[in-house]
This record gives structure tokens, sequence and C-alpha cells, in this order.
């Protein structure tokens, strides 16, 4: 009887790890949030940093997890340069929402122009945004898709 308690209470702390580990960006965050850009249309592009904006102040940014993967036609959003969303971004940013770019359009983009686009400041790559995507939604993550 002893070892099965100690299996259980083992079980049980490492699912809390687990979980912990899935949230370390916002530990107290109640609500986890991953939109999709995958649309060449600034109309989207808008929809979502409105989407973050009104979630973080409805929510408190502490208290909500907010991550954005763009990939495909997407990507423009996030690349460096002449970019009217880049301020808006920024903000979001510094309100603790997480931007994300499909490594798999980059290489294409690279291999179109022969040259590499820039990522605004604090956007990460991930090798295949589709599967970022797949797997955040796998750990809880709850998908949009404006």
């Amino acid at each position: 009887m002893k070892q099965i308690l100690m299996w259980v209470m083992a079980f049980a702390m490492s699912i809390g790890f687990a979980q912990a580990e899935l949230h370390d960006a916002k530990p107290f965050a109640e609500t986890h949030i991953i939109m999709q850009v995958s649309d060449a249309e600034p109309v989207h592009y808008r929809a979502v940093l409105d989407i973050a904006n009104n979630l973080t102040k409805r929510y408190g940014q502490e208290m909500v997890d907010i991550e954005v993967i763009a990939f495909g036609v997407g990507v423009p959003m996030l690349l460096d340069g002449d970019n009217e969303f880049s301020a808006r971004i920024a903000s979001l940013q510094e309100h603790g929402v997480r931007f994300y770019v499909c490594g798999n359009t980059l290489d294409s983009l690279e291999r179109k122009y022969h040259k590499r686009p820039e990522l605004l400041p604090g956007v990460e790559m991930v090798q295949t945004g589709v599967k970022f995507l797949i797997d955040e939604i796998q750990k809880g993550y709850i998908p949009i898709h404006p």
C-alpha cells in the first residue's frame, strides 16, 4: 500500500512539474492562447494585434499567456524594415505577448530573394510553424485564427 501511495504521489508531482514547465513564461496565467497568422491581409494582422491587446487588458498581463505564430504568407507581419505594425508588436511584447515565426517560410523567402529576411526585435524563430502550433494546442493552448 505504501508503494502505491508513493507511486501516486510521484506521478502527481510529475504532472505538476510538467504543467509548471509548460507555463514558465506566465506562471499565474489562467488562460493560454495561441494565435495563428497565416493570411497576407493586413486586416488579419490588425485583428491579431487587437485581440492580443484586448485580452491583455481584460485578463491582465500576468493572467493571460498569449503567443502568436506566423507562417506562410503571414510572416511579413513579423519582418523588420518598413513594417507599420512594429510599434504595436513591441508594445505587446512589453506586456508579455510572445511572437514566433516559421523558419521554413524564412528559408523559402531566402531562396527566392537570395537574402534572409530580418525579423523584428524579440521575435523567435521555430523551425516549423504549423508543428509549433500543433504542439502548443496539445499542451493546452487555445487556438485562435482571426
